[in-house]
């Protein structure tokens, strides 16, 4: 495919860093799983035939997307891209950061927490073709600390059953994810990279992954503080531009796309966690944690089907208080001796706390030494 125009994005290293530790090709005709409604053809990446729309086009569109990851052979917390395309494309980045914890999504130039392994995600936008992404990482002033813990935002239910979500999953009856106005904290697809815990009034908490964007916004990480909040950085950390806008009349009571704002939400909920996992029947105000914000030991959870129940004691007759969603990536407070369960990774008497009141058996859970209760 010829290009019929050539677009550098970020073709110079950013200032205060320093020259490249690293410099790499991104492999662009190398998709698989992690991909997102792109192919690679006649030299290009492209977007596939019938790709690059999601469930969440009612929020507005979500790029396709091919991700890659790299190595680096020293520490790096500054990347940044150059890329040859003639198609609108946005690069973004990300840093691992701990055992089973990624940073959040950055676009390039990005400054990271100090990382040896970086990920790279190429968002197209368009018809054209992207011809090559180029890489560069180095070291330079350190990110600030970001932190964060829970909110209260209102909740809708997503439902868009047979729908795709913007990071290729395909909605099924009572499934458990959630989406967020911000593809900052949106996990590939079967990954919890980026988990919830959100809470009902009545006490029953779900514990879910990020896979889709929305409601309204695509660009609106509320839950970051306004220093490093991608839009709408005179609102308070924790408020969401669509509760802003229908509560107060921000932006003209109108969202990013110029739509007038017909409720607060600031979370979407898949079917099976607003009926199953928080017994919702109708919209409602609930209780969200963003867990990769949180520091602490975290498990996976793995199960033949798609949750694992959470009890208020670590016994399997213990009353029933919520749902962790199979591939969610739940913080581990604390290990307790219990019943003896056989799941996903053997027979075990330990069972993990994710909060006080709240247990799941360790034999459904990926997880490294945590502490005893």
């Amino acid at each position: 495919m010829a290009l019929a125009a050539s677009v550098l994005i970020v073709p110079a290293t950013p200032v205060n860093a320093s020259p490249p530790s690293i410099s790499w090709d991104v492999p662009l005709d190398h998709i698989d799983d992690d991909d997102v409604g792109v192919t690679y053809r006649e030299g290009g990446l492209v977007i596939a035939s019938g790709g690059g729309e999601s469930a969440s086009v009612r929020w507005g569109r979500v790029s396709a997307y091919q991700i890659t990851r790299r190595t680096t052979t020293a520490l790096v917390n500054r990347v940044w891209a150059e890329v040859a395309a003639d198609v609108a494309v946005s690069v973004e980045v990300r840093a691992e950061i701990g055992a089973r914890r990624w940073s959040e999504w950055r676009a390039t130039p990005a400054i990271l927490p100090d990382t040896t392994v970086v990920e790279v995600r190429v968002n197209l936008d368009g018809p054209g073709s992207v011809a090559r992404v180029r890489m560069g990482a180095g070291r330079g002033e350190r990110a600030a600390r970001v932190s964060g813990g829970g909110y209260r935002v209102f909740a809708t239910r997503e439902g868009l059953v047979g729908r795709t979500t913007a990071n290729g999953h395909v909605i099924t009856k009572r499934d458990h994810f959630v989406a967020l106005p911000s593809r900052r904290g949106l996990a590939p697809k079967d990954a919890g990279d980026y988990t919830v815990r959100v809470c009902a009034a009545s006490g029953r908490c779900e514990w879910a992954p990020v896979w889709d964007v929305g409601p309204w916004n695509v660009t609106d990480d509320y839950w970051n503080p306004p220093s490093v909040r991608q839009s709408w950085t005179d609102l308070p950390q924790g408020r969401p531009e669509a509760q802003a806008a229908y509560q107060e009349g921000y932006n003209g009571g109108k969202d990013g796309f110029g739509r007038r704002v017909l409720n607060p939400a600031g979370i979407d909920l898949a079917d099976g966690t607003f009926w199953d996992g928080l017994w919702l029947t109708t919209n409602a105000w609930v209780d969200v944690t963003y867990l990769w914000m949180v520091d602490g030991a975290r498990g996976t959870v793995r199960t033949a089907d798609s949750t694992l129940t959470v009890r208020n004691g670590p016994r399997v007759r213990a009353t029933a208080v919520g749902i962790a969603a199979n591939h969610a990536r739940p913080i581990i407070e604390c290990q307790v001796a219990g019943d003896t369960v056989t799941g996903t990774y053997g027979s075990t008497n330990l069972w993990n706390r994710l909060a006080p009141g709240y247990f799941v058996s360790d034999a459904y859970v990926n997880a490294g030494p945590s502490p005893t209760c």
